[in-house]
């Protein structure tokens, strides 16, 4: 999980609960040590434990990646060049990546989206089409490895096809 302050709290503790009862390991990553502000739309929400900052960490260690939403939290990631490397090593690998809300932001940034059908929250529509994507509404898309959703209530169809292309991914 890569995520900052302004993260859609559901959208980073409900994939992480999935993930967790899957017996993954998780790893919940932030550009800071400690905390990040969770927020429940437009309202703050809890503070949310970080487990490794960005900076101690290399894409290589890892299988997969989820990017939640929430405005500002892929706002601020795309800006942060680390993050745009951290992210763009998933897609050149061929890892798993699954996004939802506006956290496919961060994969326009990164230029891995283009040729990709896909869905988000509608306002990032023109975004991802503009980067090359074939944005579609619907509440869960799956292209390969890479799985997107729209919004919090797309959560359980978000994390069954998560978990699916997850698992074929560590299957291979």
């Amino acid at each position: 999980m890569l995520a900052t302050d302004g993260v859609e709290q559901i959208e980073l503790t409900k994939p992480v609960e999935a993930l967790k009862q899957a017996q993954a390991t998780v790893v919940v990553i932030a550009p800071k040590a400690g905390e990040i502000q969770g927020m429940n739309h437009d309202r703050q929400g809890d503070k949310l434990h970080v487990d490794k900052e960005l900076s101690a960490v290399k894409p290589e260690q890892f299988d997969g990646l989820v990017l939640p939403g929430g405005v500002a939290n892929p706002d601020r990631l795309r800006t942060i060049p680390q993050a745009i490397s951290f992210v763009r090593h998933f897609a050149q690998a061929g890892k798993p990546i699954a996004a939802i809300c506006h956290g496919p932001w961060t994969l326009v940034e990164a230029d891995c989206v283009r040729g990709h059908k896909m869905t988000s929250w509608p306002s990032l529509r023109t975004d991802l089409r503009n980067a090359g994507a074939n944005w579609v509404d619907q509440e869960v898309v799956v292209d390969g490895t890479l799985v997107t959703s729209r919004k919090p209530d797309d959560l359980p169809a978000f994390n069954r096809e998560m978990l699916a292309v997850f698992e074929r991914a560590a299957n291979r």
